[in-house]
């Protein structure tokens, strides 16, 4: 799901190489102590209890099970933002075909070959808010998806419509989209920044 640093819901965001490329996950280190690195298998309590915390609220929490499927789709565009031994964010993102998104009241139960990535979460945990750390999770998200994505969608909810605007998103009120996602829910795509021919860029 999409959402931003200020109100921390986003994007509703097999292996590496999934739609035929080699991706190698990178790291990030970020000022103030955070940095950003892939998400590992240990990390899935930590994710799924943000998860829970920022979606639970407004009824779009999906639950462990779920995301850990979404993680096992493209583990190379699944990131956390990482403070000392604390998940203070974390970002979602899996190949899916243009104009289709996860099923929030299920697992994913299959994957796809597609230089289509969908950013189906991207949270900043709410005391990290306000910093310009959703903008940097969604550079880095695209400096991943350069390896082989042509384009990125998501699903803007809570309202974060105009944050993902800024990044470059545009709306397409022609996808429907179920009540699971909540009032006012939006689909959005853009091409990725820069094409397909370089890797991730790494800072620090």
């Amino acid at each position: 799901m999409g959402g931003s640093d200020g109100c921390g819901g986003g994007g509703r965001g097999g292996s590496p190489g999934r739609s035929g490329r080699d991706r190698t996950p990178v790291r990030e280190r970020v000022p103030g102590g955070l940095r950003i690195r892939p998400l590992a298998e240990d990390d899935w309590p930590r994710v799924a209890a943000l998860e829970a915390e920022v979606y639970a609220p407004a009824g779009l929490s999906e639950g462990r099970e779920a995301l850990e499927s979404r993680g096992r789709a493209s583990p190379a565009t699944c990131f956390v933002l990482e403070t000392g031994d604390r998940i203070a964010g974390y970002v979602l993102a899996l190949p899916y075909p243009p104009s289709r998104y996860p099923d929030l009241e299920r697992p994913e139960e299959r994957s796809f070959t597609s230089s289509h990535l969908h950013l189906h979460d991207l949270v900043v945990a709410d005391d990290l808010r306000g910093r310009g750390l959703g903008g940097r999770l969604v550079r880095h998200l695209t400096a991943a998806a350069r390896q082989g994505y042509e384009e990125v969608s998501l699903v803007a909810v809570g309202g974060t419509e105009s944050f993902w605007a800024r990044h470059g998103f545009r709306s397409d009120r022609r996808v429907e989209l179920p009540a699971s996602y909540g009032e006012n829910a939006v689909y959005m795509s853009g091409p990725v920044p820069g094409g397909r021919p370089d890797g991730p860029e790494t800072e620090g």
